[in-house]
């Protein structure tokens, strides 16, 4: 086992290492460190806010993109001989509300305990990656790839309002959002950024939702005092209640200019075609195609009553120029009115609008969802597995391929699944020297995916194995084709069992 050992005679500091350390251990270093993230309620409390909209603020959740920090190096893995555990295979069972079916599956059914994490980089990117729910002793653990944990460009810090989506889409939180407490990942990631260890398991409180709730209208003086939740609404008035109204009910304000509608040609952006009716002289000495006085179109033939005819030809001949039409009349029961008409090109006016702003509380409410293994149950964990196993990854991809090809966008969750490689992938440039790989087209955004072995189609549940950490381009023709995760191992077994035992609770009072 690949071991980073400090320089003879120097020292390395690490920013933001709370806790680093495993009791027994025969290693010079420790294997583990920790890292607190939302430090306490109210602090979780406000992470949870940024992302959700509350008291005013965005809804960021659907503001985020993909996250993805390898290097061009990444695309030049190189495979090497195989790899070796450094201990017995051990595994701790999944958890959930599966039940076991004797029907013949034909689809991949997707596990409800992948998600998005959502995070702050150091430079103040809103980003995510992908993660799953792991089981743990109080059903309160994500498993996610180091580098969607800790930044590599700020000192491996932890990222900043870190949270945990399970089944994200679109902006919508089904079961909730989970807010990290504590990142556990491997001390040769945190302090080297090893990507052989580009593993993290993160402690979430309780999950949030926000209930509804009654909307009050107040001054804007009650809403500044107000600290639940409360937006502002822009609400459109009459020019007349514009200048009725006081500075105290509202701001009010004015936008755009009156301008009436002018006659341009069809070139211009935005202009607007409308037809005019001619007499049939007109319309026959009229030119074709697009232009202000050309035909639109084919005659259009109406038919009358004799009386609507008699009525018809009777104000042609007192406004010629309202009622061109021509009329024919075979039979008392039989009469028919020609229009003809031709093309005219207008630029739209425009209107001078009225607004104010409306001030509105909400009485809504906080709800607290459970822990997060409750609510989505949790898949197991396993280590010094054989390669050669069969592996279902669960991710959402959506940056685009080397050749610039966007096969994904990243709204719903996908899968690959296969064989893992014999193998192990070497990158010098990404500290890469025993990364296992499998056969997969996904892009960055799946980026911390789940690689789950013995996985139940039925009840959705299986064994986390690794994460997708880097993606390569073996055949050198623009397009990902390999996945590769980190190794598995009892180092990181000891990881997980740092992190699986520790406690997180609520954050709703």
């Amino acid at each position: 086992m690949k071991r980073i050992l400090l320089p003879a005679g120097g020292a390395i500091l690490a920013t933001g290492l709370l806790a680093a350390g495993l009791a027994g251990t025969a290693h010079a270093n420790p294997d583990w460190a920790s890292d607190t993230m939302a430090k306490d309620a109210p602090a979780a409390v406000d992470v949870a806010n940024f992302w959700l909209g509350i008291n005013g603020k965005s809804n960021n959740l659907a503001a985020a993109t993909s996250y993805n920090v390898e290097t061009s190096a990444a695309s030049g893995l190189k495979a090497s001989g195989g790899y070796t555990p450094d201990g017995k295979p051990g595994s701790v069972l999944p958890t959930g509300e599966g039940k076991t079916t004797t029907s013949v599956v034909k689809n991949i059914n997707l596990p409800r305990t992948i998600g998005k994490v959502f995070f702050e980089t150091a430079g103040g990117d809103l980003k995510w990656c992908s993660a799953t729910s792991i089981q743990s002793k109080y059903h309160n653990l994500v498993a996610t790839a180091g580098h969607c944990v800790y930044d590599d460009k700020k000192n491996a810090s932890v990222m900043d309002k870190w949270v945990f989506v399970p089944a994200y889409y679109q902006g919508k939180t089904p079961y909730g959002i989970y807010v990290g407490k504590t990142a556990y990942t491997h001390y040769d990631y945190s302090v080297f950024n090893d990507r052989d260890r580009d593993y993290a398991f993160v402690t979430v409180y309780n999950g949030i939702q926000v209930g509804g709730g009654s909307s009050k209208e107040v001054s804007k003086a009650d809403y500044d005092k107000f600290t639940g939740r409360k937006e502002v609404k822009k609400v459109e008035i009459t020019k007349e209640e514009f200048h009725k109204c006081k500075v105290n009910l509202g701001d009010c304000f004015a936008e755009g200019s009156k301008t009436d509608p002018q006659v341009s040609g069809p070139d211009y952006p935005g202009a607007v075609l409308e037809r005019v009716e001619v007499t049939e002289a007109a319309y026959k000495a009229a030119k074709t195609g697009p232009g202000n006085g050309n035909k639109i179109g084919e005659p259009v033939i109406e038919q009358l009553t004799y009386a609507e005819a008699l009525a018809y030809l009777e104000n042609h001949k007192k406004d010629p120029a309202k009622f061109p039409g021509t009329v024919n009349v075979d039979k008392q029961t039989n009469a028919f009115v020609t229009h003809y008409y031709v093309q005219k090109w207008v630029k739209p006016g425009t209107d001078k609008k009225f607004y104010k702003n409306v001030y509105v509380v909400i009485d809504g409410y906080i709800k607290d969802t459970g822990a997060l293994g409750n609510a989505v149950g949790g898949q197991g964990f396993t280590w010094n597995q054989k390669t050669g196993q069969t592996v279902f990854v669960f991710g959402y991809p959506a940056g685009p391929h080397p050749d610039g090809n966007k096969a994904y966008t990243g709204v719903t969750p996908k899968w690959c699944y296969g064989k893992t490689s014999g193998k192990v992938y070497i990158s010098a440039a990404e500290k890469v020297e025993e990364h296992v790989g499998l056969k997969c087209s996904m892009t960055e955004g799946a980026d911390g995916a789940p690689w789950l072995v013995k996985y139940n189609n039925s009840k959705r549940l299986g064994y986390v194995n690794g994460v997708t950490s880097l993606f390569g381009d073996q055949d050198k023709n623009g397009r990902y084709d390999l996945s590769t995760s980190a190794y598995f191992d009892g180092e990181t077994a000891a990881v997980y069992n740092q992190a699986a035992a520790v406690w997180s609770g609520s954050i709703v009072k």
